[in-house]
C-alpha cells in the first residue's frame, strides 16, 4: 500500500485553532465530462463542538466590483454555486466512499476527523482573476472557489472569521489531448483604380501552444497591386468574454511586432515572426485576464477556456480566447488585416500519487511539506 508520504496535503486552521482542514489538492480539473471532487478532511476540538454540527461550504463566487466599494446594501460579487454539507453529525445523504488519501487521514488523525465530498457541476467556470489596477485594493474581480468549515447549530448562523477555516480553490482546464487542425486565413483586397489585388495569407505553426511557448506567424504577401506595403504589425490578443448580466467583450494586446517590411507593387514576400504572451510583459494592465491566483504564488495569463458543445454560455461567467492579428499597412490604401484563433493553455500533468502541480509555478513551495509532518505544516491562502 502506498504510505502516506507519497501524498502532499495542504493543510490550513481556524485562527482560533479549534478547526483544521486537510486537502490533498487545491487545483480541481475540468475534464469536460466530469469535474474532480472536491474532497478533503476536517478535524474539530470535540471541546469546542459540543452540540453544534461541523459544516462545510463550497462556494463559486463571480466579483464584479470591489468589495470595498459596497453602498446601499449592494454587493459587487454574485454567487454561481453555493453548497453546504453536514459532515458531522453525518447524514445519510452525504456519506460517499472515502478516496485513499482521506482513508490515510482518518486513520491517522482520529476520531474527531470527518470526511467530506463535494461533487462539482460541470457548467461552472474556471478560476480567472482580472488584474488589478496599481491603485486597486481588496479583492481582485474574477471568478473564485471558496471554501469554508465551521461549527454551528444551522447552515444560516453568522459565522466569524475566526472560528471558521477559509480556503481558496481553483478549477482549471488543460490541453486536449488532440489539438485542432493547424489556423490558416487568407484574404484579398483590391484597390480603386487599380484591376489587380493584394493577396494576403497567414498561418500558425500549430493550433495548440503551452504557456511560454514562442508562436510563429508564417506572412505570405502577394502583391500583384498598385499599391506599397509599407509595414507589418503582429498581436496577440487576448479576448475576454463577461457573461454576467449582459456580455461585455474586453480586448487586450498581450504581445506585439512591427517590421518595417515592404512589399512593391508586383512582388512576393514570405517572413515568419515569432511573439511570445506571457505575463512580465503585461503586469500594468488592468482588467488583463489571468489563471486564478493563490496567494503566494505567482500566476501566469488565463488559459483558453474550452466550451462543452451545448453548454450554457451565460453561465461561464468569463470565457477566454486568443487570437493573433496579422495587419498590412498600405501606403494611400489603408490596410488589410487577417485574425487566427488559436488555444493557449497549461498541458495536462502526468498522472502521480502526489497531487497535480500548480498551473503557471513550477518551483516547489516552502509550505509543501509531507503528510507525517502535518503538526509543522500550515498553508495560507
Amino acid at each position: 500500500p502506498l504510505s502516506l508520504s507519497f501524498y502532499r496535503v495542504f493543510k490550513k486552521s481556524s485562527p482560533n485553532s479549534k478547526l483544521t482542514v486537510y486537502l490533498g489538492k487545491r487545483d480541481f480539473v475540468d475534464h469536460l465530462d466530469h469535474v474532480d471532487p472536491v474532497d478533503g478532511v476536517v478535524l474539530v476540538d470535540p471541546e469546542y463542538l459540543k452540540d453544534r454540527k461541523v459544516l462545510v461550504t463550497l462556494t463559486c463566487v463571480f466579483r464584479y466590483g470591489r468589495e470595498d466599494l459596497d453602498v446601499l446594501g449592494l454587493s459587487f460579487r454574485k454567487d454561481l454555486f453555493v453548497r453546504t454539507l453536514q459532515v458531522f453529525p453525518p447524514l445519510k445523504e452525504n456519506q460517499k466512499s472515502v478516496s485513499r488519501l482521506q482513508e490515510r487521514l482518518l486513520k491517522k488523525l482520529g476520531e474527531h476527523a470527518h470526511a467530506f465530498c463535494f461533487n462539482v457541476p460541470q457548467n461552472l467556470p474556471c478560476s480567472v482573476t482580472l488584474q488589478p489596477g496599481p491603485e486597486d485594493s481588496g479583492k481582485a474581480c474574477g471568478v473564485d472557489y471558496e471554501l469554508r468549515a465551521f461549527c454551528a447549530k444551522t447552515a444560516e448562523e453568522k459565522i466569524h472569521q475566526r472560528n471558521s477555516v477559509h480556503l481558496v480553490i481553483r478549477k482549471v482546464q488543460f490541453a486536449p489531448e488532440t489539438p485542432g487542425p493547424q489556423p490558416m486565413v487568407e484574404t484579398s483586397r483590391s484597390f480603386l483604380m487599380s484591376d489587380r489585388s493584394l493577396h494576403l495569407e497567414a498561418s500558425l505553426d500549430k493550433e495548440l501552444y503551452y504557456h511560454g511557448e514562442p508562436i510563429s506567424v508564417n506572412v505570405q504577401v502577394t502583391n500583384s497591386s498598385s499599391k506599397t506595403v509599407k509595414r507589418v504589425k503582429i498581436s496577440v490578443r487576448q479576448f475576454a468574454d463577461i457573461c454576467l448580466f449582459s456580455t461585455a467583450q474586453y480586448k487586450c494586446a498581450v504581445a506585439q511586432v512591427e517590421a518595417e517590411h515592404q512589399v512593391c507593387p508586383s512582388s512576393t514576400s514570405c517572413q515568419v515572426y515569432t511573439l511570445t504572451p506571457s505575463l512580465g510583459t503585461n503586469r500594468e494592465k488592468r482588467g488583463l485576464a489571468l489563471d486564478g491566483k493563490l496567494k503566494h504564488e505567482d500566476t501566469n495569463l488565463a488559459s483558453s477556456t474550452i466550451v462543452k458543445e451545448g453548454a450554457n454560455k451565460e453561465a461561464m461567467g468569463i470565457l477566454v480566447s486568443y487570437r493573433v492579428k496579422v495587419k498590412l499597412v498600405v501606403s494611400l490604401g489603408g490596410d488589410v488585416s487577417v485574425e487566427l484563433p488559436f488555444v493557449l493553455m497549461h498541458p495536462k500533468p502526468a498522472d502521480q500519487p502526489r497531487s497535480q502541480p500548480q498551473p503557471g509555478n513550477t518551483h516547489t513551495h516552502a509550505h509543501d511539506k509531507h503528510i507525517h509532518k502535518h503538526t509543522h505544516k500550515h498553508v495560507c491562502d
